[in-house]
């Protein structure tokens, strides 16, 4: 995935379902293949976002997380969802 393909996927999927911001990190990921238990390292990307805990977040978040799925044939995306004190 190139940095432009990443940017129309922000632009495209995630912005339109959270517009009131988020924040991408550039990482370096790593997962250990099924079959072979080979170690793969992989370019990450991880998404931050402040939500205020509506039912309707999670399902927008899915959608997210299949549309990265298929748009960059990957067989998983981790989410995590944890309760935070946020002040802005």
């Amino acid at each position: 995935m190139s940095e432009s393909e990443w940017g129309r996927f922000v632009d495209r999927e995630i912005t339109p379902r959270f517009p009131d911001g988020l924040t991408v990190f550039t990482a370096r990921g790593q997962w250990r293949e099924p079959g072979s238990g080979k170690i793969i390292r992989e370019p990450s990307k991880i998404v931050h976002i402040v939500l205020p805990g509506n039912a309707e977040d999670f399902t927008r978040l899915d959608e997210i997380a299949e549309a990265y799925k298929r748009r960059f044939s990957q067989h998983s995306v981790v989410v995590v969802v944890r309760p935070a004190c946020v002040s802005f």
